[in-house]
């Protein structure tokens, strides 16, 4: 196991640094930079634009240069914790990201939490009451829960939470509270919103794990294995708790490569219409605006969880599942 991760390790180095290149370029791709779209909008407000500032600030972090320099610049900064400077912002990146970083972590994590609390119990009961009553409105409201996007789940509940009871249910605190230090009364006014964004959010995600858990289970059940622990007169929960529930989450453990990023990334359309104070608008506003250290940054930080949790998740499915072997190959 040690040589194995120790192996995983040596393999994730080129892995970022490779992945790090394509952010690079593709963040270059697009013609011009940020300094260009800085001009370009002040012009159409009919503002003044300070040219001797903007040369100054585009010789400052090296637009100057050309763009493999910048690259081993920016690559550089990162291995010592320097993520580059928000030119939208003008702040550096760790100060940018700051309290919207940690507001992001708590929302995806309660949310995850949320999803598994729901999904697990209904995913079980659908499965062991195959074709009952239960199991068909538990699929219909699953399947629904897939349909909707949650943008437009969270415009509907926002509407009517205007119309029926005249209040806005949008953001994660009150406004006196925003860019404040924290304390306990804006944690308490973090929790009194919390549950909203975490409903809207969590729904298609629960949904879609009642799915396939209900899928993986009914097959896992239907084994023959199962069929002689039945037999043998194994009472029904220990038959169930045994093996089939637990090799039918080898998916819940495959996801967590993909859990650990969306935990920082989000659901950015909902954050944007619910006006969250989380790093997913930001995400969007730092591409638009060719904010390029603050993109790349954000994107090299979603690549490391990304590989991380892969490594994770196969070192989990190995203690999970004896039929998973991390070397490969077959046993005789």
């Amino acid at each position: 196991m040690i040589r194995y991760i120790l192996g995983r390790i040596a393999v994730m180095v080129p892995t970022l640094l490779l992945i790090s290149m394509l952010v690079f370029v593709i963040i270059e791709l697009p013609p011009g930079d940020y300094f260009e779209s800085y001009i370009a909008e002040l012009r159409a407000m009919g503002e003044a634009t300070d040219m001797a500032e903007i040369e100054e600030l585009r010789e400052r972090y090296g637009f100057d240069r050309p763009p493999v320099l910048r690259y081993v610049h920016w690559v550089g900064g990162m291995l010592v914790g320097d993520f580059g400077y928000s030119f939208e912002y003008r702040l550096p990146v760790s100060d940018v990201v700051g309290d919207r970083l940690w507001l992001t972590v708590l929302v995806s994590f309660v949310t995850i939490v949320f999803t598994w609390l729901i999904a697990f119990p209904i995913g079980i009961y659908s499965a062991t009451h195959q074709y009952s009553w239960g199991d068909y409105g538990l699929t219909l409201a699953g399947l629904i829960g897939i349909a909707v996007p949650n943008f437009m789940l969270a415009l509907v509940v926002m509407y009517f939470a205007n119309i029926w009871f005249g209040v806005s249910i949008g953001g994660l605190m009150d406004r006196e509270y925003m860019g404040a230090a924290m304390s306990w009364e804006k944690f308490r006014s973090i929790l009194s919103h919390i549950w909203i964004p975490v409903i809207i959010i969590g729904t298609a995600g629960t949904a879609g794990m009642v799915r396939r858990l209900r899928a993986n289970l009914l097959d896992e059940l239907n084994k023959q294995y199962v069929v002689t622990a039945r037999s043998k007169g194994l009472h029904p929960m220990r038959v169930l708790l045994k093996y089939p529930l637990r090799m039918s989450l080898n998916f819940f453990i495959s996801d967590i490569g993909s859990i650990l990023p969306s935990i920082i990334s989000g659901a950015e359309v909902t954050a944007i219409v619910l006006s969250l104070e989380t790093t997913g608008p930001m995400l969007i506003k730092a591409l638009q605006t060719q904010d390029m250290y603050l993109a790349g940054s954000f994107l090299m930080f979603l690549a490391f969880l990304t590989v991380i949790g892969v490594l994770v998740s196969d070192i989990a499915l190995a203690i999970l599942d004896p039929r998973i072997r991390l070397g490969g190959g077959s046993r005789k």
